[in-house]
């Protein structure tokens, strides 16, 4: 224990999360996103009994609003721009986050239906590619600032 409260008071810590802010918080709310995705998509899929494509999207939904409030404001601190850059940063926001979910309700359908994986662990591990697609959307391309560095 000592050891991380004298990484900690070094500086070392800040200086490292300073250098990776924009990661540890994107993997932060991710993690967020992510427990919400999945919990509505249990809850849609093993409570209400929908067919989990559908249970897919319903918790898609729920998580896509809470990581663009997330990722707009705390991880790319995308602030003060123009009404039309808002817009347009919406439209890419939500255009690239169907496109992840194309993918990944592809990759469920391998997984479960191809490969007969349970539905909840198939979630989780195509969740996990859509985690690392939408980072690389999100950077390079919506919240694109000259300030955000990889």
């Amino acid at each position: 224990m000592q050891i991380i409260f004298d990484f900690i008071k070094n500086n070392r810590f800040l200086e490292l999360f300073r250098r990776y802010k924009h990661i540890i918080l994107y993997l932060f709310f991710g993690v967020v996103s992510t427990i919400v995705n999945i919990l509505i998509f249990a809850l849609c899929n093993r409570i209400f009994g929908f067919n989990y494509q559908i249970a897919n999207i319903i918790s898609w939904i729920f998580a896509v609003a809470v990581a663009y409030v997330t990722n707009k404001i705390w991880v790319f601190e995308s602030r003060e721009k123009s009404k039309s850059e808002n817009i347009r940063e919406a439209i890419y926001f939500y255009f690239f986050r169907i496109v992840s979910l194309l993918m990944e309700m592809f990759c469920l359908y391998l997984l479960i239906d191809v490969f007969d994986i349970d539905e909840i662990v198939s979630k989780i591990v195509s969740n996990t590619l859509v985690v690392v697609a939408n980072y690389v959307f999100s950077k390079l391309i919506i919240f694109k600032n000259k300030s955000n560095n990889m």
